[in-house]
């Protein structure tokens, strides 16, 4: 089994024993798809590469895309068609699962995009590879992933207690070590929030982040610590690298791309295909 399929495997565990519905908000999907809004998206064909149980495609169906696909390498497509199916929306869907690293739809579609998936595969520049081979000329594409720059904290903290983590069954990381260890984080984001226009509280570590979460309850804290601690690989990206990776596309208009920081301590980044 590789990597990916064993990543995929764990979160689609964990993603078919949640609640039905998006586990993020509507101003969380906005955040992650910023500058991409609804007029950018409505009427047009739309495509998720790990979309995982369909919590970012239940807020996309909401800006009418004529035509809306998401992929997944996991079962956590069983929970996807599910949360899909249950809309009322006019758009037509279709969940499918494959490697996102391979997929290829010989159209394309006008928007593709990758939310939190690309740092979890073994090789993160092949997701990227397929999300830019996805768009048709004219379209464009959005992705998100953790930075190296902000993390130190994380990196040095919680990645070695990763590489134990995403051994063991998904239920022990997520009910016997995600849960109490998240408990300090939670009540450090509160603290933040509460002290937020302090000067001090804005020195503190991670507290862009921290105050962005602190608005969600504790089993979302917890999720975030679950998907950090299931996944046997977790890549922190340098700015640097996603620049050399977007000049290495013939085919993207160089003059659209952007690199955009997000709560300190990931990249938000996209842009148009030639």
């Amino acid at each position: 089994m590789t990597s990916d399929q064993r990543t995929a495997d764990a979160f689609a565990s964990s993603w078919n024993n949640l609640p039905l519905g998006s586990i993020y908000t509507e101003a969380q999907f906005e955040d992650w798809l910023r500058p991409v809004e609804k007029a950018d998206v409505k009427g047009k064909s739309v495509l998720e590469l790990g979309c995982g149980n369909g919590s970012l495609l239940v807020h996309m169906a909401n800006w009418s895309p004529a035509l809306l696909e998401g992929v997944d390498l996991g079962e956590s497509v069983r929970s996807a068609r599910i949360n899909l199916g249950r809309l009322p929306v006019a758009s037509t869907w279709r969940v499918t699962q494959a490697d996102m690293t391979e997929f290829r739809m010989a159209d394309g579609y006008d928007f593709v995009y990758s939310i939190g998936v690309l740092h979890h595969l073994t090789e993160p520049k092949r997701g990227l590879d397929s999300v830019v081979a996805n768009t048709k000329a004219g379209g464009r594409f959005h992705c998100w992933v953790y930075a190296r720059e902000g993390n130190s904290i994380i990196i040095a903290l919680v990645d070695p207690i990763r590489r134990i983590a995403s051994r063991l069954p998904w239920w022990v990381t997520k009910y016997c070590l995600a849960t109490p260890l998240v408990v300090p984080y939670y009540l450090y984001a509160k603290t933040i929030r509460r002290f937020r226009n302090q000067p001090w509280a804005k020195r503190l570590p991670l507290y862009e982040y921290s105050i962005w979460i602190s608005n969600r309850d504790f089993p979302f804290f917890r999720h975030v610590a679950f998907d950090q601690l299931v996944t046997p690989k977790t890549t922190y990206i340098r700015r640097e690298t996603i620049e050399e990776w977007l000049k290495g596309y013939p085919n993207v208009d160089q003059k659209s791309t952007y690199i955009e920081m997000r709560n300190g301590n990931s990249w938000k980044f996209g842009g148009r295909i030639k």
